[in-house]
């Protein structure tokens, strides 16, 4: 049996979770979250380690002869020393897609609370503003359309392709970024170099991994 080492498990699972599937694998060990002090003696024994932000770095890596797999419980992988770990025969993996459209939605409820101000709204409301005021019409900070607003994407990827269709959804103009954009279709949005998306975006997201 392989010996499976969660290292920060609340981060995935906060308990409305089961782990029993995973350990079917192996002797399963979880910890709820791990310092960078305890990340060695937690792992020394561990063939598999389950990681979401936990760095794995060369110098630890270099003390676990036992370690054959790391999974990234993420999209970003870049709290892994993949070099390293290749050159040890360790393989890697990630979750690139869980997470697409709870993550382009969120893009949208920070471009929505910096259009409409609700939080600010609101709390003037609770303070009886509205209720006071002369007029029917009520608002503390004026209300900014997206609609026609260009919306900047770096990183095309399928968070990036999915909050362009929200965007054009809205009537936003969508110009983007993105390191291979041969490969891409671009399906409305313009693909575009960095310094254009810096100096045309009225909202700028970025959906890029983490590299030099």
């Amino acid at each position: 049996m392989k010996n499976i080492v969660v290292l920060d498990g609340y981060t995935l699972n906060p308990g409305d979770l089961d782990w029993s599937s995973i350990e079917n694998y192996g002797n399963l060990t979880i910890y709820d979250r791990s310092t960078e002090s305890e990340i060695f003696e937690r792992c020394k024994d561990a063939e598999i380690i389950i990681t979401n932000k936990c760095k794995l770095e060369e110098k630890l890596l270099n003390q676990l002869p036992k370690l054959e797999y790391i999974a990234v419980s993420a999209t970003g992988y870049n709290i892994v020393d993949i070099k390293a770990a290749k050159e040890k025969n360790i393989f890697v993996s990630n979750v690139p897609g869980y997470g697409t459209g709870a993550v382009a939605q969120h893009v949208f409820a920070m471009i929505l609370t910096i259009t409409n101000r609700i939080a600010a709204n609101v709390s003037t409301v609770n303070k009886g503003k509205w209720a006071n005021h002369l007029d029917w019409c009520y608002w503390e900070y004026p209300i900014t359309a997206v609609e026609d607003k260009i919306l900047g994407i770096v990183g095309f990827g399928a968070i990036g392709q999915r909050v362009a269709k929200i965007g054009r959804a809205l009537g936003m103009q969508v110009i983007v970024n993105d390191r291979s954009p041969e490969k891409k279709e671009p399906a409305g949005a313009k693909f575009v170099d960095l310094a254009t998306v810096f100096q045309e975006s009225d909202f700028l997201t970025l959906h890029c991994p983490l590299t030099p």
